[in-house]
């Protein structure tokens, strides 16, 4: 994006210690750089109650790494944190103050409590409209916060992070599960019943992806993917059974993350049984988005994430930013006319559909609708969950290929209902009758209005003078657009 400030975060955490750069701060963050070491700092803390040497010297290597790394992106701004393991050893003091001379800049310790917070706005930053309970396991602690819409609650913070509970277990499940019970039960949790559960955290991305695998799942993407709660607590009572070895879909799992999967399970089904959600929503945004959402200012916090980033990726590949907004507009006069039960949500999923349009422009014309839809399913897109992505991404498709689906998987279709897909198809019928007639340049669509009357949909050409735009190809198009709309086309020029 243009005038770029890169700014990064390093997150020194109980079991790893992770560098991300990110392209600016905005309301819809972008990573450039992304990298994690596992160093395991709480790995011995139940124990011995202290970092290791070993993982303290691995921990300042990365660090070393990471300043450099965070300085060849250009970053102006590098933020640093620590977490549970820092915060808890008696060691962690001299060990902060290491880190902070190798990374040149003040590392703040954070709270059970803060941490809890910042996980919150993380969340808040990256679901539409949360309601529920986030729950963020790291290594050394597990942080519970309610929120509501942009609203959080006072949070806590238990010992039962997969590192802890392992190392004070003896590496014994069962004396594990006893330590969960026993922190959860004295723990003063509301109720989350028939609300959503928001999992932040690596090894509760590690079993999702897992259960992705298992099921079969066609859209790849962490952020967002839902499970039925009553359905994690069977697949997560599988994992504690099984040995890792022989689990479906562990290759998919970091070796070093691997012993601590069947923990994290324990600890998230002794949650779904506490607090009865109905849902477990993936979040892989936390405390590190959370920290720098808490920086923007109150307007900047009321921006549609969603919105923010599919105008980024607009602008950044479409021949013309300024053609998918008047887009917006031009397909609003349509849908008020042949949708009018459309919803908020379903509004601003065609607007971000309208913004995107165009970002597949550059690629061989017979492969645009598949490299689209492509993109888009896959792009890092916040405040959007799978149904969303698969509507965005069909749009896309359509726009280009027109509603032949014959190099169109069936699998993405999965994730939508009947009224998103039929949607799906009319908005890609509207967008390619727009963009024949627009060139896909800006300053025309917003004197070509559409309309129907007794049973016709009318392209009018007339008024403003573009008579000379019409042609069989657009009555075409716009034909097959009536039809999908219930009505007859005509086309005034």
């Amino acid at each position: 994006m243009p005038n770029s400030k890169p700014i990064a975060v390093i997150d020194i955490g109980s079991n790893s210690v992770r560098l991300v750069v990110y392209e600016r701060l905005s309301r819809a963050l972008t990573p450039v750089f992304n990298e994690k070491a596992m160093c395991g700092l709480g790995k011995s803390l139940a124990s011995t109650g202290r970092l290791a040497d070993e993982a303290i010297a691995q921990a300042l290597r990365a660090l070393r790494r990471f300043r450099r790394l965070a300085e060849q992106t250009g970053a102006v701004d590098l933020q640093v944190i620590a977490t549970a393991a820092a915060r808890d050893a008696e060691n962690g003091a001299e060990f902060l103050t290491q880190a902070e001379a190798i990374c040149g800049v003040p590392v703040e310790l954070i709270s059970g409590e803060r941490e809890a917070h910042l996980s919150a706005l993380g969340v808040i930053s990256g679901i539409w409209k949360p309601d529920g309970m986030v729950g963020d396991l790291g290594g050394g602690s597990l942080e519970l916060v309610e929120v509501s819409g942009h609203e959080v609650k006072p949070g806590l913070s238990l010992p039962l992070g997969g590192l802890r509970l392992r190392d004070a277990s003896g590496k014994s499940l069962k004396k594990a599960e006893k330590l969960v019970r026993e922190a959860l039960d004295s723990a003063d949790l509301p109720t989350g019943e028939m609300r959503d559960f928001y999992a932040v955290g690596g090894t509760w991305r590690a079993l999702a992806r897992m259960h992705m695998i298992q099921r079969g799942y066609p859209l790849h993407v962490m952020h967002g993917y839902v499970v039925p709660a009553r359905d994690f607590v069977d697949f997560a009572r599988n994992v504690q059974r099984a040995d890792n070895d022989v689990l479906s879909g562990i290759e998919a799992v970091a070796s070093e993350r691997r012993p601590l999967l069947s923990y994290g399970a324990m600890v998230i089904e002794q949650i779904i049984r506490r607090l009865k959600p109905e849902r477990v929503v993936m979040s892989a945004l936390g405390v590190r988005e959370g920290l720098l959402y808490e920086r923007l200012s109150a307007e900047m916090r009321a921006h549609d994430p969603l919105l923010s980033a599919a105008s980024e990726l607009g602008t950044l590949r479409s021949r013309s930013p300024r053609h998918g907004a008047e887009l917006m507009g031009w397909t609003d006069q349509l849908f008020a006319l042949v949708d009018p039960g459309e919803d908020d949500d379903e509004r601003r999923l065609r607007h971000a559909a309208c913004l995107l349009a165009d970002i597949g422009w550059r690629a061989h014309p017979d492969y645009r609708g598949e490299q689209s839809m492509s993109v888009i399913a896959h792009a890092a897109f916040i405040g959007i969950d799978h149904p969303g992505r698969a509507f965005l991404g069909l749009s896309a498709f359509y726009r280009h290929a027109g509603l032949v689906e014959d190099h169109l998987s069936p699998h993405i279709r999965e994730l939508i209902g009947s009224r998103a897909l039929q949607r799906a198809r009319l908005l890609g019928a509207a967008m390619r009758v727009a963009y024949l007639i627009s060139a896909s340049m800006p300053g025309i669509l917003p004197d070509v209005p559409i309309r129907t009357k007794d049973g016709y949909l009318i392209l009018d050409l007339q008024r403003s003078g573009r008579g000379e735009l019409a042609s069989e190809r657009v009555f075409n198009r716009l034909r097959a657009l009536a039809r999908l709309c219930g009505l007859q086309p005509e086309c005034l020029s």
